[in-house]
């Protein structure tokens, strides 16, 4: 399957929105018991005001139409800040996923790659490790963003073979198979194999 920039744009709206509603809907009240009890002992009352905080602006920014800079400046210190000081809570690596992305949407993309890579180093075990990796690999992919097709490889790599019967490495393979090539080399080829 031929993924262009409009396609990888399109799987990163998903994976956007599918990791912002991982935090929303059914179970909140049960995550937040869960952080007073779970880590609050440890950290003092401080996890359990960080997340609120990041909750909050969660919230906030899933209702924008538009990420404002200031905003999504704040949502990325308070979304980094609780999974910097509550590392033993569940939530902590999905908070540190959607600091990279809110990174990305602003265009702070040094930034996002090391939010991304924090996840991933940090978590070993996150159940969402693929997403993360994919979505560190799309930056460095990108020619307006961080430019890096050997550093994209070496990712995309690494998704296949750490998660190799999953989504994430058939798109990884793909994104490999498609490296280097322009917008209108992959226009041709689709063109190609669908006569």
């Amino acid at each position: 399957m031929i993924q262009s920039n409009y396609m990888k744009k399109a799987i990163a709206c998903v994976s956007v929105a599918l990791i912002f509603a991982s935090c929303g809907g059914h179970g909140d009240e049960q995550k937040t018991e869960e952080v007073k009890t779970d880590t609050v002992v440890v950290n003092h009352g401080n996890c359990a005001t960080f997340y609120r905080d990041a909750k909050s602006l969660d919230s906030i920014l899933m209702k924008e139409t538009s990420v404002k800079k200031d905003l999504a400046e704040r949502a990325i210190n308070a979304f980094n800040t609780y999974a910097s000081e509550c590392m033993n809570d569940s939530l902590a690596p999905i908070f540190l996923l959607k600091a990279g992305q809110v990174a990305q949407s602003i265009a702070n993309y040094k930034q996002a790659e090391v939010l991304l890579r924090k996840c991933t180093t940090a978590f070993p075990n996150f159940r969402n490790r693929g997403a993360a990796l994919f979505l560190l690999a799309q930056l460095f992919d990108e020619s307006t963003m961080l430019n890096n097709e050997a550093e994209a490889k070496t990712i995309y790599e690494d998704i296949i073979k750490s998660y190799p019967n999953t989504a994430w490495a058939r798109d990884s393979k793909a994104s490999i198979a498609n490296l280097g090539k322009t917008d209108e080399q992959l226009i041709q080829e689709f063109l190609k194999k669908n006569k």
